[in-house]
């Protein structure tokens, strides 16, 4: 991993906090043309089957209609297309309610991008996490990556040594700081192939290389490219404003 790569991240806020509100929409009316909708022990469903993602006056609403403690499904929200280098940007608001078998948890949800396997669930790829105060941890789920870390705290740092983690399904990269707030936030990830720069309301907190998928046997395959999944994971929330810029 080249150490030079790092050394431009912390500049890439600038163009992120700029074009944050650019982009053409890529999520904007109730038929959900160009996602489709993924349930954990149910697989697709169609969009009038389900009431996990409900479109309501210009915003996401995730388990709009479901009571309060009772037990919901996980559920993803996954693109048609496969994006490699794009910019992409969104808001979230946490709901008030929370749902078994996370309604004694933290509200958590995230973002998945470079999806690569749809067949299980959580899908295969890697994902920015969105979490009552873990906003932008990266996790990689059946995939390996390369993030700079500070040697004692163990959390992201664009000075930090490169580690390279992977796990037998799950591991994950820390943030450096959440800077979630109370209300909206926005959410901006840059990502280029094999790479990803993750930031909320504007602050760089994470970062990832080098992110591979299994390959053939033992050898692993440059992950460069796959779906994006908004997550349903026991809470309540709403998204908008989901953009896309594509990047050459």
């Amino acid at each position: 991993m080249s150490i030079h790569r790092y050394a431009l991240l912390p500049y890439l806020v600038l163009s992120c906090t700029a074009l944050s509100a650019q982009g053409e929409p890529l999520l904007f009316d109730a038929t959900f043309s160009g996602w489709r909708i993924l349930v954990a022990d149910r697989g697709e469903v169609d969009v009038d089957e389900q009431e996990y993602f409900v479109w309501e006056d210009s915003l996401l609403h995730v388990y709009p209609t479901a009571t309060a403690g009772s037990r919901q499904p996980f559920a993803a929200l996954t693109t048609d297309s496969s994006y490699s280098a794009y910019r992409l940007h969104l808001e979230y608001k946490w709901g008030e309610k929370r749902f078994a078998p996370r309604d004694a948890s933290v509200r958590d949800a995230g973002v998945l991008f470079h999806v690569y396997e749809t067949d299980v669930f959580w899908p295969s790829g890697l994902e920015c996490q969105i979490q009552e105060g873990d906003t932008r941890d990266a996790w990689l789920i059946g995939a390996r990556a390369t993030s700079p870390i500070h040697g004692d705290a163990r959390n992201f740092s664009p000075s930090g040594q490169p580690e390279v983690r992977t796990g037998e399904r799950y591991t994950k990269f820390a943030r450096s700081f959440s800077w979630e707030q109370e209300g909206w936030n926005s959410i901006d990830l840059e990502v280029s192939g094999d790479s990803a720069s993750f930031y909320v309301n504007g602050h760089l907190v994470n970062a990832l290389s080098q992110a591979l998928r299994p390959g053939t046997g033992s050898d692993w395959a440059p992950l460069t490219e796959g779906f994006i999944s908004l997550q349903a994971e026991g809470a309540e929330l709403y998204y908008r404003n989901v953009r896309i810029s594509l990047l050459e």
